[in-house]
């Protein structure tokens, strides 16, 4: 298989202009699939388990079965993350990412069209699981390409602010999914239940028209064309054996693979009480209306526009582990306070906090980590590392949901046990951001040359 690449951009207003072109691209792109993800995991914590898992005896075991599914597409994301993390390295990110793009896409669509358990039985609930593993093995590989165009396209000074755009479009897709569920879910619980959570996902087919146009328009970065070139010239058969881009990152790259791994542990421990385990306490052990929960974390996630750019732009200046450091400690000191405004049922308080706790604590170490994760790995190896970094944290990440519902279901809804989980988690995540090399100045064309 052969790789071909347009020229790069010869002059800087060239280059300015791609680097615009790419970071749109991945906003736009991301925003697509992140939006099909999110509306699986609103849909679990609302309407799949009496949909699909019926329990009329006790409704949270339904629940617990349908975040079991939500965790399902978490074990695919790793495999994910290898195929297209090779085909990526290998021969380009542009074709992977158009790839994972359509098989989210039809894999969402297909999920509106799924009988339920009252018209097929256990059948339903197996084609959800295969729907699901299809998602999350397109999600394996999509964070991180849509991350490498953003940031090696970026200019040198500007990678934090350039590579918060995919994290950018993270936060479209959740404000769309839930803002969707937001207004489905004012519909009475017959219509709800019968056809109305099929409209988020039947919508899909018209994002995913609009991410594969702007996608079909990347060209492939400069950081990957000059390794190419460099390829090229390499004559010697066993030097580019050890090149394969799995094997040179378990060789070469394992630290900060693991750095970059805990890291995600972190952050998306703290990011899924927010997205899907604050609804599920509201709407099992709260009087709290459940459009309020998805207003607030609509409202949340449009404040972590601005947040995750100014914090990936602020990295730029003082560094990409300050930040990092910085929200790991803001997210430990308010996932207390959080369960305990949810509980109090105060509607006001209930909005302030969702918009702290996701809008800074998630924005501050989630806005940086697609610089800081490129920048600690080579062009070569790049796409599989910073996609194994995000993908195999997710095999635990994945069952968080159900662990936290298996957890309220066992102690009555008292979220103290899941507050301090999360919190070991976020303090990981800190000490492997304190471990790790600041990259914010580092030639990223560079990384790894010194193993080569």
């Amino acid at each position: 298989m052969t790789n071909t690449t347009s020229p790069a951009p010869q002059t800087p207003q060239e280059r300015a202009k791609l680097a615009r072109r790419a970071a749109i691209a991945s906003l736009v792109g991301t925003a697509v699939e992140w939006y099909d993800y999110f509306i699986f995991g609103t849909a679990s914590a609302l309407v799949f388990g009496p949909l699909f898992f019926p329990n009329p005896d006790d409704p949270i075991l339904g629940t617990l079965s349908a975040f079991a599914v939500f965790g399902v597409g978490f074990v695919a994301r790793p495999l994910g993350a290898v195929v297209f993390g090779h085909f990526g390295d290998k021969f380009g990110r542009k074709v992977a990412l158009i790839t994972t793009l359509m098989l989210m896409g039809v894999s969402t669509f297909l999920i509106g069209l799924l009988p339920t358990a009252d018209q097929i039985g256990l059948w339903a609930a197996a084609m959800l699981v295969v729907l699901r593993l299809a998602q999350g093995f397109a999600v394996g590989g999509e964070w991180g390409g849509a991350s490498l165009v953003a940031v090696e396209y970026a200019p040198e000074n500007k990678r934090g602010a350039y590579g918060s755009f995919p994290q950018i479009g993270n936060a479209v897709g959740l404000v769309c999914s839930t803002a969707i569920f937001a207004v489905i879910s004012l519909l009475p619980d017959e219509q709800l239940f019968s056809w109305g959570w099929r409209i988020p996902f039947l919508l899909s087919a018209v994002l995913i028209v609009v991410g594969l146009f702007i996608r079909f328009k990347l060209t492939e970065t400069p950081s990957f064309q000059a390794a190419q070139a460099r390829l090229v010239t390499e004559r010697d058969s066993a030097k580019a054996k050890e090149k394969m881009p799995l094997a040179e990152l378990f060789k070469n790259f394992k630290k900060p693979l693991l750095l970059a791994m805990g890291m995600r542990l972190g952050e998306a421990v703290f990011g899924y009480i927010v997205l899907t385990i604050g609804l599920t306490f509201v709407e099992n052990y709260t009087d709290i209306p459940r459009t309020h929960v998805l207003i607030a974390s609509s409202i949340a996630a449009g404040f972590a526009i601005y947040t995750y750019y100014f914090f990936g732009k602020y990295s730029d200046r003082i560094g990409r582990r300050k930040v990092f450091i910085g929200g790991s400690l803001f997210g430990a000191a308010v996932v207390f306070p959080f369960f305990w405004i949810l509980a109090a049922e105060n509607i006001l308080l209930m909005y302030v906090i969702y918009t702290l706790a996701y809008a800074v604590g998630v924005g501050a170490v989630y806005g940086v980590e697609p610089a800081f994760f490129s920048e600690l790995f080579g062009t070569k190896v790049r796409y599989t590392g910073v996609s194994l970094a995000a993908q195999i944290p997710s095999i635990l990440i994945g069952f968080w949901p159900m662990l936290a519902t298996a957890l309220f279901a066992a102690t009555d809804g008292d979220p103290w046990p899941i507050a301090a989980l999360t919190v070991v988690s976020l303090g990981i995540g800190l000490l492997c951001a304190y471990l790790a090399p600041e990259t914010n100045r580092s030639n990223i064309d560079e990384v790894g040359e010194e193993v080569r």
